[in-house]
């Protein structure tokens, strides 16, 4: 089975358009999130690299939706590790409805993040970082290269 990074968001009306379901734009913005959460709980140090000089950036992102969410509804963002490719992180990631049982999947998205470094004005890509390679490495079942 899948390992999982887990980030759980009760669903608001800040989250919903005027029909009353959830706006397709906020899915992307709880891939970030669930990225943010996975960063300050497994490598803190990566954050701090951020606020110097290396740079995560979205190169790509996706998400398919199977079934709509309203407020006040919990959904559980799981995200894992489909690959690492020098400087390229490719995570999947599953939104899932919970209630009673193991939850209801909704939606399901992929984003690719490139590792960089500021150097004056330009960006040049780096290595992916080994607190962030390690961390996650455990929820892969793909082939890395490294």
């Amino acid at each position: 089975m899948k390992r999982y990074f887990s980030h759980e968001h009760l669903v608001t009306f800040a989250d919903t358009n005027l029909v009353g379901n959830v706006y397709f734009a906020n899915y992307l913005t709880w891939q970030g999130a669930c990225r943010e959460r996975f960063l300050a709980a497994h490598a803190p140090g990566v954050l701090r690299s951020l606020a110097e000089d290396l740079a995560l950036v979205t190169v790509s992102c996706s998400c398919e939706y199977f079934a709509e969410l309203f407020a006040f509804d919990t959904v559980s963002i799981r995200m894992s590790l489909r690959d690492i490719d020098v400087n390229r992180i490719v995570m999947d990631f599953d939104y899932f409805r919970l209630h009673s049982g193991p939850g209801q999947l909704v939606a399901r998205g992929a984003q690719t993040v490139a590792c960089m470094k500021r150097a004056g004005d330009d960006l040049v890509p780096v290595d992916v970082p080994r607190e962030l390679y390690q961390a996650l490495e455990v929820y892969s079942g793909a082939t890395r290269h490294r």
